[in-house]
């Protein structure tokens, strides 16, 4: 349209469709665009156009300004139609075009099944789009992006992942099924699920591993990290070559203000590892699984921190017992 207005003073944005409805008609002379008739006010012989008006203008903002203070409301709706500035800018002696879209590119939106048609066409060309840039869909209609979604040439994406809104992922990363990613950054030959969720913040380096019914937060993981599965990461910065054990949660919120965790390079965080912040763990450290780790561990130091395990011989046998017996005397009850 900025190219069309070195020829013209008003350029208007149109489109061909099979069922014009009620949408104004845009009447042209070759290049020229002489008027846009609104519905009411089109004969039998011009509602039969089918280039229609999509309701988007480009003029100088001085021009606009004098003619909409010419504007009137003789017409049939009795309205003030801003579409009048093409007639009255040709009897000021300007000159009006045209300029022709894809009627999908300018669908009008009313009701919530028009919007839902209208997603339905911009997920059609994103994934149409992905492909042809060489990214690898194995199920593409199950796939949702986002409008700024950035997927780079030979990734992997699996089925049914969605897209939120600043996602990047590099050339060669995978993601794989059932993951939802949002505000967050994949690098070059890291993977991410089945069933992950990468959340605002989460900063993945190269070869990272995030297995399934993980959630990233806010956190920086570095080269050739794994967090295999059923792990929360949330505000921490996690040190190149540490392995996760699965049920590690950084505890990150004291219910008023969130804390960081930082995890140095090659640590072993045991399963089930509780790590309360703000805390850090140094270099090579090692904590125990099922630790609740509440203060700094040193470099390559073993943390433990559970109570120790007592053995009731015997017990668990008169317990159920007892319980059985409570039991059926509340059934007789």
């Amino acid at each position: 349209m900025l190219d069309a207005r070195e020829k013209h003073a008003v350029v208007v944005l149109g489109f061909h469709t099979g069922e014009p409805g009620r949408y104004g008609r845009l009447l042209t002379s070759g290049d020229a665009l002489l008027a846009i008739r609104e519905y009411p006010d089109a004969s039998d012989q011009e509602r039969a156009v089918t280039l229609c008006n999509s309701g988007v203008i480009c003029a100088s903002t001085r021009m606009l300004a004098e003619l909409v203070g010419q504007i009137g409301n003789a017409n049939a709706s009795g309205e003030y139609y801003l579409t009048d500035i093409v007639e009255l800018a040709r009897a000021a002696g300007h000159s009006a075009g045209v300029v022709i879209c894809d009627e999908a590119e300018t669908l009008g939106i009313n009701t919530r099944a028009q919007l839902a048609d209208a997603e339905a066409e911009f997920q059609k060309r994103s994934r149409a789009g992905a492909l042809e840039d060489g990214v690898t869909l194995t199920a593409p209609e199950t796939v949702f992006f986002a409008l700024d979604t950035f997927i780079g040439r030979d990734a992997i994406i699996g089925p049914n992942v969605i897209f939120g809104p600043g996602v990047t992922i590099e050339s060669g990363a995978e993601i794989k099924g059932f993951c939802h990613l949002e505000g967050c950054h994949v690098s070059r030959g890291a993977d991410v699920g089945p069933f992950a969720r990468l959340r605002p913040g989460a900063e993945l380096a190269e070869d990272v591993h995030v297995g399934n019914f993980v959630e990233i937060k806010n956190a920086i993981l570095d080269e050739g990290v794994k967090v295999g599965h059923l792990t929360y990461i949330g505000d921490a910065d996690v040190g190149e070559f540490t392995n996760i054990g699965a049920g590690t949660v950084t505890c990150n919120y004291d219910g008023v203000m969130k804390h960081r965790t930082r995890i140095g390079k090659r640590a072993f965080i045991g399963s089930d590892t509780m790590l309360v912040a703000p805390v850090t763990i140094g270099d090579g450290a090692l904590t125990a699984s099922g630790s609740v780790i509440t203060e700094d561990v040193p470099a390559e130091a073993l943390a433990v921190a559970r109570a120790k395990q007592v053995n009731k011989p015997g017990l668990a046998t008169r317990l159920m017992d007892r319980l059985k017996a409570i039991k059926a005397a509340r059934t007789k009850g």
